[in-house]
Order: C-alpha cells, then sequence, then structure tokens
C-alpha cells in the first residue's frame, strides 16, 4: 500500500468521523424539537439544546468529587462510553474492513456489550447523598431495622441496566446475525460486497423484519420511550447519572447523539450495504438513515408511556421471537 493511499485512507476514516460527531450532535434536538414536540403540540427545546448548548455549558462548569469508592474510576465511564461508540463507527468505514476481526459483527457486539455494562458499573459506584436516608424495609411506623442494609438509587438504576443487558438487547443482536445468515460471513466487507452485488437486504423478507427488530432494538439501546426504564426519570431522578458534574456529564450528552448517528450507520452497512465513508455519495444515505430512525423514534416516543417490566417483557419475546423466524428465513 502507497503512502498516498494510507494518506488517504487516514484522511477519509477522520474526516467521517468528525462530520458523523457534527450531525450526531443535532440528532437529538431534531427528535425532540420536530417530532416530539410538534406530535404534542409544544414549543420543545432548541434545535441545538440537547446535543450542542447542554456539552458546552457543562463542559464549563465546576466538577465535583462524587461520593463513590472509587471516584476517578466513575468519573472516567462516560469517557469510555464515547470511545467504545467511536470503535463502532470506526469499525463500520471500509477503509477499516481489512483489520478483519475489528470490522466483524463480533466486534460490534462486544463493543455494545462494554458500553451497556459501563451503566451497571456506573450505579455500582456511585453513593450520592441524595441517598443517604433511603433504607428498606420502610420505617415510616417507627420499627426499628438496625440490621437493614443500605440501598442507593443508583443501585436501582444499576439493575434496571442489568436487566436491559440481560433481556432487551437481545432482539437487536439477533438483527445483527441476520445478514450473517444470509452471507454466511461475520464481516463487515463481505456484507456490504454481497448487497452491492446482490442488493440490499433490506428489500427482502427477512431483511425487511430484521430491520423492524433492528428498530425495536435501537430504541432499546438508547434508552428511549417507551423503554425508558433504564433512566431513573420516573423517580425524578437521573440514576446512575445523577452525580456527573462538568466535562463527564457533556460526554454523556455527546454520546447520546453519537450513538443515535452510529446505529444508524450500522443499519446502513447490515441491511442497505452502504458503510459510512465521507468520500463516498453514500455517506448522504447514512445521515438520511440517521435522521430516519430520529423521526420514527420521536413519533414513537410521543405516544408510549413508560413500560414497566410488565408490558417490557412480552414485547422483548415477541421481537426476538420475530429476530429468530428472520434467521430461519435468512438460512433458507
Amino acid at each position: 500500500m502507497s503512502t498516498i493511499t494510507i494518506v488517504y485512507s487516514v484522511l477519509g476514516v477522520i474526516c467521517t468521523l468528525i462530520l458523523a460527531l457534527i450531525v450526531g450532535t443535532f440528532l437529538p434536538g431534531f427528535e425532540r424539537k420536530y417530532i416530539q414536540a410538534r406530535i404534542q403540540q409544544r414549543i420543545g427545546p432548541p434545535t441545538t439544546s440537547p446535543g450542542i448548548i447542554a456539552p458546552i455549558k457543562f463542559f464549563f462548569k465546576e466538577n465535583i468529587s462524587p461520593n463513590s469508592p472509587v471516584p476517578s474510576l466513575y468519573k472516567s465511564l462516560p469517557i469510555v462510553c464515547f470511545i467504545v461508540v467511536l470503535l463502532i463507527l470506526l469499525a463500520l468505514t471500509p477503509q477499516m474492513y481489512f483489520f478483519g476481526a475489528l470490522a466483524s459483527i463480533i466486534a460490534i457486539v462486544g463493543f455494545l456489550k462494554v458500553e451497556k455494562v459501563a451503566y451497571v458499573l456506573m450505579g455500582s459506584l456511585s453513593k450520592s447523598v441524595m441517598s443517604l436516608g433511603l433504607s428498606f424495609p420502610d420505617t415510616v411506623k417507627g420499627a426499628a431495622h438496625p440490621n437493614t442494609e443500605k440501598v442507593y438509587l443508583e443501585d436501582i438504576s444499576s439493575n434496571r441496566a442489568f436487566r436491559m443487558i440481560a433481556f432487551g438487547s437481545f432482539p437487536f443482536y439477533l438483527a445483527l446475525f441476520i445478514p450473517v445468515t444470509i452471507t454466511g460471513s461475520i464481516f463487515l466487507g463481505d456484507i456490504v460486497a454481497y448487497q452491492q452485488a446482490n442488493g440490499p437486504f433490506i428489500f427482502t423478507l427477512a431483511g425487511f423484519i430484521g430491520a423492524i427488530v433492528f428498530f425495536i432494538g435501537y430504541m432499546i439501546l438508547l434508552n428511549e420511550y417507551p423503554f425508558n426504564i433504564l433512566k431513573s426519570k420516573a423517580d425524578v431522578i437521573e440514576g446512575c447519572y445523577m452525580e456527573y458534574a462538568s466535562k463527564y456529564r457533556s460526554f454523556v450528552y455527546l454520546t447520546k447523539g453519537f450513538l443515535m448517528f452510529t446505529l444508524g450507520a450500522l443499519f446502513s452497512v447490515l441491511f442497505i450495504g452502504i458503510p459510512p465513508n465521507i468520500f463516498s455519495w453514500g455517506i448522504i444515505v447514512n445521515i438520511l438513515v440517521a435522521f430516519i430512525f430520529s423521526i420514527l423514534m420521536g413519533v414513537m416516543s410521543a405516544f408510549s408511556p413508560v413500560f414497566t417490566y410488565r408490558q417490557f417483557y412480552p414485547v422483548v419475546i415477541s421481537s426476538s421471537l420475530l429476530g429468530v423466524l428472520a434467521l430461519a428465513i435468512g438460512l433458507l
């Protein structure tokens, strides 16, 4: 490989990542302002507020020392999540396909698992002052419970995160392997090449069903209504995010929009056969998919309450069965 080719490839990857970051900063505001707010007939936040203004505002706020057994690790976890999403998008770019194992479905699943496990660690490592008086069972009636184990709000959020990891992400992972069953390869380069030669998978029965399952998993991974149980906003608490301040909370906001674009790019690769590459017109498709997913998610969120586990489990089981059906069709 010549020096010019290497420089061209590196420049393409860097520019693609920068474009993804820029587009990602507008996606949360677009979804909340122009979709949810319009449907619910309210003004909504400015388009730039969730993805641009909020990260800038928090980046310059004073940092705090969280009430945590390992404060440095706790504060670094949002940065870890951001890096993981960055690695996922990096693996999707065509310049990285020659790395083999890095640009594969297995690597994507592994990266997503790290991003999800980080939420569990956040809940385990945060012991906020708002939880100091929180003990079970209830002592309102005056009964003494000297041996009561201390319970923290972040622990509750952590348990929710674990359930989301164990059950909620399962349909999404099934959707990821539908292109694998059709092409017979776990490598993204092979999946893209197959679709460019034979047409996008989304126009097949297995691919269409897989796209539905993928979108359900997309909303679960982003923790959006109705799959919002991971965040404790129903308790007027931010759960494991509560003690993040300054630049660490900025990374929380940046990661949300960046993940929205990255999951849209992942769909483009797996079901349309167009990888994110700023030197190709296909990047327009990646951007359109990201905005279309934002529109669909906004519509769903605007009309949906927060699911309890009574509704959550049936939806996960049903979408998982759809994923299994699509896998079977793909094998046939």
